[in-house]
């Protein structure tokens, strides 16, 4: 688990499917990850993400509002795959109503700072589509630099499908003394 000032970024539970449900109806939301979530979605990426949690030590975890334990949304790393197969990804995503505060921002350092004291990797990735000009701007205030050669195509997608193209940012591990 990681306390933030304002998060607790912890394991799934199954009380989060509901509300993750929820937010995966959310049109805005989904707007950059394909059609919205079906219960069965949310119940396979709550098993998946438990399981990564055993195996790894980390996933996407949920994260919890600290004012009143909200579930709102997910924050974290997993083990890449595909294009980025061998590193680790930082991920996130919110409820609407909880955009704009800084929030998602919070979640992702805490992340960061958790794979650096925890993780031997020498860098840590993250992805998204040209389009999503939120996610992009909060990759670059992490610190991330973008890797163009890494751009790659979503092979599960079909040429012209607008989410085809990802772009692929980094970061390196910070270096002291």
């Amino acid at each position: 688990m990681i306390v933030t000032d304002r998060l607790i970024l912890r394991p799934w539970r199954r009380s989060d499917i509901r509300p993750f449900y929820a937010m995966g109806q959310d049109r805005e939301v989904m707007r950059f990850y394909g059609p919205r979530a079906t219960m069965a979605d949310c119940r396979r990426d709550h098993d998946r993400m438990t399981a990564i949690q055993r195996r790894y030590g980390h996933c996407f975890w949920a994260l919890e509002r600290r004012s009143d334990a909200r579930f709102i949304g997910f924050c974290g790393l997993l083990p890449g795959g595909g294009p980025i197969d061998g590193e680790v990804e930082i991920g996130w995503r919110l409820a609407r109503d909880q955009w704009g505060q800084g929030l998602a921002l919070e979640a992702a350092r805490a992340s960061l700072a958790w794979s650096w004291k925890h993780l031997a990797v020498r860098s840590i990735a993250a992805v998204t589509v040209p389009a999503n000009k939120r996610s992009r701007r909060l990759i670059e205030r992490l610190g991330m630099v973008r890797a163009p050669e890494g751009d790659f195509e979503h092979p599960d997608l079909a040429a012209g499908d607008p989410l085809r193209s990802h772009l692929l940012y980094r970061i390196a591990r910070p270096t002291h003394g």
